[in-house]
């Protein structure tokens, strides 16, 4: 019996060892594998540890613009985010970007995604060039959509790259749009210079001679038919011809524009307006070779603020009345601004032979810098070496010039007042008029003819050509057709 306690004794000693060992008290970890199977014997159980706090989800990394050159780039779909944004990237329709690859289809794509929700924003992201063919972007579409750029756009690298079948007139085409935004800081890139160079520019042959051969070059930007529309920031450079038109469109909205040509490239206007209504162009920085705005016929109620021109052809109103057409244009003010180193100052011109209107034209507060022709009215415009002197013609009346000075360049006078030979030009008013030579002291007389007007101040140099009162007769039939 005592060997039996005893042996009882030792096995219970052993056990306790043994649990003990298990839970910390004398852990040997060479032990632990030896006696595995009494380490798994039922203890009370024990509160489980309350959870750590999950550490806070760190911020998801910005997504970086795909490589130009990944395959799977024309996989990209929009983000749900996006979608909820209304952003619609162009590079998730399959554009690629790199400034060789036709991304035509992509924002066609794009574009007609936008156009069906509110306030959608059409993206071209920055640090991408996208070349596009000439394209119509069709309305309507919901209001508030925005087309930002903030890359660069492209067309096809002159007329031999330009598709046979679509035409050479145009390039991107917004037509019937209702409420539309164009901006960003991106660039516009007409790659205009191998259209420039073509024979029919006038100013590769000799003299200003053409020679025969293909003509047409694309406006870069064209809106027509449209309303509500605002352009904003945008940058854009070398269009083969015109940089932006607007064809018979109403309420629109120029601003802080940036428009770049060299000073010999042909008909590249800055902006052109054709019957067009209640417009403002404003803050804007033009250097081109033609006008930097061009105002045609059917415009009315444009309000033209701050800009700085130059070189160029300077701000006009015309041509008119050309093919013995018709042309209205009324209530027309540029005002604010800087002429510098142009052709022409402010400029109205127009063709022998048409008829219709220009009146209530408000010229004011310019400043003139070495301008060639700082005040110019030619109802004789011709672009050959002659033009038949015809009896119908455009007639114009309440031309304000205020506060207009500067320095002018002596190859021209510094006020050129050509009026038509039958219908004279009526209530021509200056005030505050001071026009210095650029070069040397000579002073040159104004040109004066058929001009009828009011000097409200003694103008420099004196306009003493300027005849007085009204004539005696003006075409009523001209006055009606407006």
């Amino acid at each position: 019996m005592e060997f039996t306690r005893f042996c009882f004794l030792v096995f219970s000693v052993f056990l306790i060892y043994n649990v003990c060992s298990v839970h910390g008290r004398f852990y040997d970890y060479p032990k632990v594998s030896r006696f595995r199977a009494l380490s798994q014997i039922s203890m009370p159980p024990s509160p489980a540890p309350a959870p750590a706090p999950a550490p806070a989800p760190a911020p998801a990394p910005a997504p970086s613009p795909a490589p130009k050159d990944d395959p799977t780039i024309d996989n990209v779909k929009n983000s749900s985010n996006d979608y909820a944004a209304g952003i619609f990237n162009v590079l998730s329709y399959g554009a690629v970007g790199d400034g060789v690859i036709d991304d035509t289809q992509a924002f066609k794509m794009a574009w007609d995604a936008a156009c069906q929700v509110d306030s959608a924003i059409l993206l071209v992201p920055k640090h991408y060039s996208f070349m596009i063919q000439s394209t119509i972007f069709t309305g309507p579409c919901k209001s508030g959509l925005i087309f930002k750029v903030e890359g660069t756009i492209m067309p096809p690298d002159g007329p031999d790259s330009w598709p046979k079948s679509v035409s050479k007139k145009q390039w991107l085409v917004f037509y019937r749009i209702d409420g539309m935004s164009m901006k960003g800081g991106g660039l516009i890139d007409g790659k205009g210079e191998k259209w420039w160079n073509l024979p029919c520019k006038p100013h590769k042959g000799i003299n200003g001679t053409t020679l025969p051969g293909p003509c047409d070059s694309p406006v870069a930007i064209r809106f027509f038919m449209s309303s509500n529309l605002t352009v904003q920031g945008l940058k854009i450079k070398n269009s083969p011809l015109f940089h932006f038109r607007f064809d018979s469109c109403r309420d629109v909205h120029v601003d802080s524009l940036y428009i770049k040509a060299p000073p010999q490239s042909p008909n590249t206007d800055g902006i052109h307006i054709e019957n067009t209504n209640d417009v403002t162009i404003r803050n804007s920085i033009i250097s081109n070779g033609d006008d930097c705005i061009s105002i045609g016929a059917g415009c009315y109620n444009v309000d033209i603020r701050n800009m700085t021109c130059g070189p160029s052809h300077g701000i006009s109103i015309g041509s008119l009345g050309i093919r013995n057409s018709r042309a209205c244009v009324s209530n027309i003010t540029v005002q604010d601004s800087t002429i510098k180193y142009s052709d022409n100052g402010v400029r109205i011109k127009t063709w022998q032979g048409g008829f219709g209107t220009v009146s209530n034209i408000n010229f004011n507060n310019i400043r003139m810098e070495s301008v060639r022709n700082p005040i110019i009215l030619d109802q004789y415009y011709c672009n050959t070496k002659s033009c038949a002197n015809q009896t119908s013609a455009v007639y114009i009346s309440d031309v304000i010039y205020s506060n207009i000075k500067g320095t002018y360049d002596v190859r021209s006078p510094p006020m050129h007042l050509a009026c038509s030979n039958s219908v004279p030009c009526t209530n021509l008013t200056f005030l505050d008029v001071e026009l210095y030579p650029a070069q040397g002291q000579k002073i040159l007389e104004p040109f004066c003819w058929n001009a009828y007007g009011t000097l409200m101040t003694l103008t420099i140099p004196p306009v003493f050509c300027l005849l007085e009162g009204t004539p005696q007769s003006l075409p009523s039939n001209d006055l009606d057709q407006c």
